[in-house]
C-alpha cells in the first residue's frame, strides 16, 4: 500500500460554523447500516464574528473552538483533517442544460460561460463547481454552484488558524442531503427543507440533488416574529415556539398570523421549484414527500401547516436511527436537529474526494 492510499484513508471530521454556533462531529463509516459517531460537540460564539456569510473575526471563532476541544467534546476527535460547511444561502445555484458534450474540458468551459451570463457576480471573484444531474444521448444537465472567494477564504483562514487541514467544503444543504440519503430507504423524488437560524434551504432530491433554493427566514426569525406579535421577550418567544408553535393553543391564530409572511414566502418558493422540476423531469415519478430538517423543523404544527398548503405529505427527518453512538451519551431531543449538517459532513468519506 502506497503513501497516497494511506493519505486518502485517513479519517476526517466535520465543522459547521453557523450564525452564532459551531458544531463538530466525527463518524467512522463501516457501511450504510453501521456509522459510529466517535466524537461530537457544540459551542456558541459572538455573532459579530460573522458578517454576510464571511468570518470577519477568526480569532473569536478560534477561541470558541479551542474551548470546545478543551472541555466540550463528547467522545474524541482523532484527526486534524476537516470538511467544512458553507452556508447555502450565500451561494449561487443554477441548473444548466447542454447538448451532448463528451470532453470534460469542453463541459468545464461551457459551464463557466453560462455562469458568466446568469450569476449576478463577477466570475473571477467566485469559486465555481458543478455536478452532473443527467447525461444521455440527448445532452447533459448539470447543477452549478458558485460561492464568493471572499467567503471561502475566510473559512480556510480560520481553519488554518486552528492548526487544522481543510480538505473539503460544501454547502449546508448538500451535507444535510447526504445524511438524508444515508438514513432513508425511500427512492422517490423528495423535497428537503433545512431550517437554519436566519434562512431556509430547499432542494429537490431525485437520486441526486436536482435543484436548490433559499428563502430568508429561519428559527430565530420565527422567535422574533412571535416575540413582536405576542409582546413577549425573545426567550419567552422561543419557549412558545418550541412548546406550541403552530399547533393548537390559545394563541394559535396569532402565532400563525405572525409567521405567515415567512411561511407564505417558503410555500411560494417550493411551488416554483416543483413547477421547474415537473417541466424538466425525465421519469414518470412525481415528488412524493417533503422532509424537513434543521433546528426550526421541530416546531409543533409546522408539518401539518405545510401539508395543507402544498398538498404533499410533510414529515421531519429522523436520521439518528442510522447513526450509532455506542457508549457515548447522544444529544438530547432538543439538540439533535442542530447536528444535521455536521453529521452529513462527517459522513463524507475520503475516497469520495479523491476518486
Amino acid at each position: 500500500m502506497n503513501d497516497t492510499k494511506l493519505y486518502y484513508d485517513k479519517p476526517i471530521f466535520g465543522i459547521d460554523i453557523g450564525f452564532n454556533s459551531i458544531k463538530v462531529m466525527q463518524i467512522a463509516v463501516h457501511n450504510k447500516s453501521h456509522a459510529q459517531v466517535t466524537g461530537y460537540g457544540s459551542t456558541d460564539f459572538d455573532k459579530s464574528a460573522m458578517k454576510d456569510g464571511s468570518i470577519i473575526d477568526p480569532e473569536k471563532i478560534a477561541k470558541s473552538m479551542y474551548d470546545l476541544f478543551d472541555s466540550g467534546i463528547v467522545g474524541d476527535i482523532t484527526t486534524r483533517r476537516v470538511a467544512v460547511a458553507i452556508p447555502a444561502s450565500k451561494t449561487f445555484n443554477r441548473t444548466m442544460q447542454f447538448p451532448k458534450i463528451d470532453k470534460k474540458s469542453e463541459l468545464d468551459e461551457a459551464v463557466r460561460y453560462e455562469a458568466e451570463q446568469y450569476i449576478p457576480a463577477p466570475i473571477d471573484e467566485l469559486y465555481l463547481d458543478y455536478s452532473v444531474v443527467t447525461k444521455n444521448d440527448k445532452g447533459v444537465e448539470i447543477l452549478a454552484t458558485a460561492v464568493p472567494q471572499k467567503i471561502v477564504m475566510s473559512y480556510v483562514d480560520t481553519i488554518h488558524l486552528l492548526g487544522l487541514e481543510p480538505i473539503a467544503m460544501e454547502t449546508t444543504i448538500s451535507s444535510s442531503g447526504r445524511l438524508f440519503l444515508h438514513s432513508e430507504q425511500n427512492d422517490s423524488p423528495t423535497i428537503l427543507i433545512d431550517f437554519g437560524s436566519v434562512s431556509s434551504d430547499i432542494t429537490i432530491f431525485d437520486k441526486t440533488m436536482v435543484v436548490t433554493g433559499t428563502v430568508t427566514g429561519g428559527g430565530d426569525n420565527f422567535s422574533d416574529l412571535i416575540s413582536k406579535k405576542l409582546n413577549v421577550t425573545h426567550a419567552e418567544a422561543q419557549v412558545i415556539k418550541t412548546k406550541y408553535g403552530l399547533g393548537v393553543s390559545k394563541k394559535q391564530a396569532e402565532i400563525i398570523d405572525a409567521l405567515k409572511p415567512i411561511l407564505d414566502q417558503l410555500v411560494k418558493e417550493i411551488k416554483r421549484m416543483i413547477r421547474y422540476y415537473e417541466e424538466r423531469k425525465t421519469s414518470e415519478e412525481s415528488i412524493g414527500q417533503i422532509v424537513t430538517l434543521g433546528g426550526g423543523a421541530n416546531m409543533p404544527g409546522l408539518s401539518e401547516y405545510l401539508t395543507d398548503a402544498l398538498r404533499l405529505p410533510v414529515r421531519m427527518c429522523d436520521p439518528w436511527q442510522s447513526l450509532r453512538f455506542g457508549k457515548l451519551q447522544p444529544p438530547n431531543t432538543a439538540e439533535k436537529s442542530m447536528y444535521i449538517t455536521v453529521a452529513g459532513l462527517a459522513l463524507l468519506e475520503p475516497q469520495e474526494l479523491f476518486a
